[in-house]
């Protein structure tokens, strides 16, 4: 049951960061600066989250590992992602940012977890790789989008390390929703002074929703579900489900923003899903092999 309910959450952070890229794209073309917006996402969540906040011990890791998990998702995060959406459309923005978790993913939890993955798995990883940037269709990787796509890599590195460091140091949702946005608040709130700000003349409509989905749906729904997800499941998994989100992005951007879907992204769609069938298939036959050989090894009752 309690895979269940991982499988579930991973599941939900889906849905939310599909929407979290599209309406993020929509907010950085509004009349809100990317900066408004990260510190109307870190600023609501610390309000919602206030009351913890006051009862949170906060001797419970070191300081640097509350920097490295509130910063993996935090503003740098945030201003890579939309400052690069504003040159790329939403659909190849999840490419690069979500689409290359799987990959860093792997690499670090191998480097630094000591997790391992089987060759079925790897084809499947492998394949949804390939079919994010089939997705692409070529034109992302041009030298107009350099700094775009620079940006958005950057930023699925700061939320593979965090991911990752979840993992590593055992911190749970509990801990994780009072720490992000504490920790970007204090070191962010500063910062945007120096930034390009419109928030005092921006749309209230613009304001209101992406402070709701911003600080509410993502910083703190999307967040506890990631990290519950993370401690049963893993980080290479939860990267899998993570890179569903192209997919879901398109779908959405193609409904609510108006951009359109090609050949290139139908089949990056396919191969996606391919590659998702052979991963979930080659996990559950490693858990059932897993839990027949455990069982074999229970000493029988005489």
């Amino acid at each position: 049951m309690t895979t269940l309910r991982a499988h579930l959450a991973c599941m939900l952070v889906v849905c939310i960061w599909s929407g979290w890229i599209t309406i993020s794209r929509y907010g950085v073309h509004s009349s809100l600066q990317p900066a408004d917006i990260t510190l109307l996402r870190y600023t609501t969540a610390l309000i919602i989250v206030f009351p913890l906040i006051l009862r949170y011990n906060w001797s419970k890791f070191k300081l640097y590992q509350y920097l490295i998990v509130g910063l993996g998702v935090g503003f740098p995060y945030t201003m890579a992602s939309f400052y690069g959406l504003q040159e790329l459309k939403a659909a190849h923005a999840g490419v690069l940012v979500n689409g290359m978790l799987p990959i860093f993913a792997a690499i670090a939890a191998w480097f630094l977890l000591a997790q391992t993955v089987s060759r079925m798995r790897y084809i499947g990883i492998s394949l949804v790789f390939l079919a994010n940037f089939i997705m692409t269709g070529g034109d992302t990787f041009s030298g107009a989008h350099i700094s775009g796509i620079v940006l958005l890599l950057s930023a699925a590195i700061f939320y593979t390390t965090h991911m990752v460091c979840l993992k590593l140091w055992h911190f749970d949702w509990k801990d994780v929703i009072v720490t992000v946005p504490v920790v970007n608040v204090l070191i962010f709130v500063p910062l945007w002074f120096f930034f390009p700000t419109n928030l005092l003349h921006g749309e209230a409509v613009d304001i209101v929703s992406q402070s709701f989905y911003q600080g509410i749906m993502v910083n703190i729904i999307a967040l506890m579900c990631s990290t519950y997800a993370i401690k049963r499941l893993g980080t290479i998994t939860v990267s899998i489900y993570m890179s569903v989100v192209p997919i879901s992005t398109a779908l959405l951007a193609w409904v609510l923003l108006g951009e359109a879907l090609n050949n290139f992204e139908f089949a990056g769609i396919a191969a996606c899903s391919l590659g998702l069938f052979i991963y979930s298939r080659s996990q559950i036959s490693e858990n059932k092999h897993q839990s027949s050989r455990l069982v074999s090894e229970v000493p029988q009752m005489k």
